[in-house]
């Protein structure tokens, strides 16, 4: 297909959406981002109880039709929220670089990374909406939190695989990988997550990165190297 054919036919197809009614996919996206945006600063504020599509709406500078359209109710707003939340952040663990010249120190960059990246008031925030609604909608919690165990399972998973031969330390192996990586999280990363969790302020938390990290890379690792990981 020339490229002035391909020119009139997006055209034509352009104008087909608007004269249906349908607006441009580009367009389209937008408009989730802003709702999904407007979704996030009300959850953040209000808790998952005290939002409103309404005011969701309101902040989105959108119909409530728009948002029925793409999430047929509050939980599926709610899920959305936190499904791209985690994608950002597990995302954001691709730029992380592995520093030291020992397996230690590499593993203690990664740590530190990960809970700069977590120890924040809007990730906080939003996982505090979650753990809040688990009695009422337990359904909505058991699924946020395995989405975002797994996302964060994968992402370490991957961090660690570059860090050491597996020979070396069988706990790295491709088979092993996904289970070091989910002890990795629960003896490192979830403790300070806790405790921001129950109200911990964040600046004294992320004080305290290092020294925690040091701790529990140690033990981590220890229990690696003897078999422990399994």
């Amino acid at each position: 297909m020339s490229e002035r054919a391909a020119t009139t036919r997006r055209r034509f197809a352009a104008g087909r959406a608007a004269r249906s009614g349908r607006p441009p996919r580009a367009l389209a996206g937008e408009a989730e981002e802003r709702i999904l945006d407007a979704a996030k600063k009300v959850f953040l504020e209000r808790g998952f109880e005290g939002a409103s599509v309404d005011e969701i709406a309101d902040v989105a500078h959108a119909g409530k039709p728009t948002i029925y359209a793409r999430f047929p109710g509050k939980k599926a707003l709610f899920a959305a929220v936190m499904a791209r939340k985690q994608r950002e952040v597990t995302g954001s663990y691709e730029s992380i670089a592995p520093r030291g010249a020992t397996i230690e120190e590499r593993l203690a960059s990664i740590a530190t990374a990960i809970l700069q990246r977590i120890l924040v008031a809007e990730t906080v925030g939003l996982v505090r909406a979650t753990v809040a609604e688990a009695r009422r909608f337990p359904d909505l919690a058991s699924s946020v939190h395995r989405m975002g165990r797994e996302r964060g399972t994968e992402a370490v998973a991957q961090l660690l695989g570059e860090l050491v031969e597996p020979d070396k330390l069988p706990a790295f192996a491709v088979g092993r990988r996904a289970s070091t990586a989910k002890y990795f999280i629960e003896l490192i990363v979830l403790p300070m997550m806790m405790d921001a969790l129950f109200g911990e302020d964040l600046a004294a938390l992320r004080n305290e990165i290092e020294p925690h990290v040091a701790r529990t890379v140690a033990f981590f690792l220890a229990a690696c190297r003897h078999g422990g990981v399994d």
